[in-house]
């Protein structure tokens, strides 16, 4: 469905920098006012700046919110035709507990339109375009002949009006729009701004703040237009982002030590539990300190050297013969890790344990195994000799 919009608005784009208010497009009509409440913790002063030579917009600088008791009618009449499968819409601001009435009249006679109040400024076509797309319909009227549509606004907020034409025959109506505006009573203000120069400015009080109200003339004002375009900007209080970052960075600081901390205590408590576990694991060898066959695992950390190791373990061994003999028929661990039948009668060289027979030991050197206790590669093996 087709549309079309008067070009009779007003557009006031707001911006703030750093993104603490997103960027804001109002459309006010005739007799409108809107009230502008920046934070005065983010905040420090807010600069408007006309954009066209189009007279007629007041700017209040108020210490306090105003009332918005001041009734101001106004009234809009419109004749338009509307194509086959189209439509037309209005949009105005209007704020909360004002009234609208809609006087209408459909021609050819048997012809019928929809009229519809709806919230939003996007008007009727994003709807149409997409209808899972967020709307708030006030009021929505199926009209032909002539009558009546009464609509009461109870939220500060844009509102369009649509006339749509679902016929197959282009129709026409006449529209009279009767507004009962309420506006905010700006008796009180201490700051006003015409826009002589094109540019307001005022600084916003801290801490308490202080309100902003924009006004736009009557559409019954013949010598100005109905249509201006404004630019707000909003000046940051630096000290408040200053002190936000700092924050931040403290918060940020203090939950990354926390989660060490968290972390550290668990590895702490794995840590223990793997010690408890410990006894219950059977080691491979004894570690008694009278097993000479740990000798060779010892002397690792003395020397690396082939010889001195191998000329050590061979006296050792020859000194502790008769302790070993008669071990040997009383404890099967000095029997060979490997076939469990003949006794350990080697050791093996760089690491220096004596695990296994000469035999065993052999054929591991020969098919480049490993040490089946430290896991180093196995380089040669010695057997131990004993008179």
């Amino acid at each position: 469905m087709a549309s079309s919009s008067s070009p009779q608005k007003t557009q006031v784009s707001m911006t703030l920098i750093l993104g603490v208010y997103g960027a804001v497009s109002v459309t006010i009509g005739p007799n409108s006012s809107v009230l502008i409440q920046p934070n005065p913790l983010f905040v420090q002063s807010i600069k408007v700046q006309e954009l066209d030579s189009n007279p007629g917009l007041v700017l209040y600088g108020l210490y306090k919110t105003p009332s918005l008791n001041v009734v101001k009618p106004w009234s809009k009449f419109l004749n338009t035709s509307v194509p086959a499968d189209s439509h037309k819409e209005w949009t105005y601001f209007m704020n909360e507990g004002s009234e609208i009435n809609i006087s209408y009249s459909v021609s050819p006679p048997g012809s019928s339109l929809f009229i519809i109040v709806a919230q939003g400024s996007e008007g009727l076509s994003q709807w149409l375009e997409d209808p899972t797309y967020p709307n708030t319909t006030l009021s929505w009227n199926v009209v032909h002949g002539s009558g009546v549509v009464q609509q009461k606004i109870s939220k500060s907020s844009n509102y369009y009006v649509a006339v749509g034409n679902l016929n197959t025959e282009d129709a026409k109506v006449q529209l009279n729009l009767n507004v009962n505006a309420l506006l905010y009573n700006t008796n009180e203000a201490y700051y006003k701004c015409t826009f002589t120069n094109g540019i307001c400015s005022l600084s916003v009080l801290f801490p308490n703040g202080n309100s902003v109200v924009l006004t736009s003339p009557g559409s019954e004002d013949e010598s100005t237009s109905d249509e201006w375009y404004i630019k707000v900007s909003y000046g940051p209080r630096w000290a408040t982002y200053i002190v936000g970052i700092a924050t931040m960075t403290v918060l940020m600081l203090g939950a990354f030590n926390f989660l060490n901390k968290v972390r550290f205590m668990r590895d702490e408590e794995t840590g223990v539990r793997y010690v408890e576990g410990e006894p219950e694991r059977a080691p491979l060898l004894s570690y008694k300190d009278d097993d000479l066959s740990s000798w060779g695992s010892s002397y690792d950390s003395v020397s690396n050297d082939d010889e001195d190791l191998e000329n050590f373990l061979v006296s050792n061994s020859l000194e502790g013969k008769s302790s070993r003999d008669s071990e040997n028929g009383n404890n099967t661990r000095r029997l060979c890790a490997i076939c469990f039948d003949a006794p350990r009668d080697c050791f093996f060289l760089p690491c220096g344990h004596c695990v296994a027979c000469f035999e065993c030991g052999t054929r591991i050197v020969e098919a480049a195994g490993t040490c089946p206790v430290c896991g180093r590669n196995m380089k040669k093996v010695r057997k131990i000799f004993t008179v």
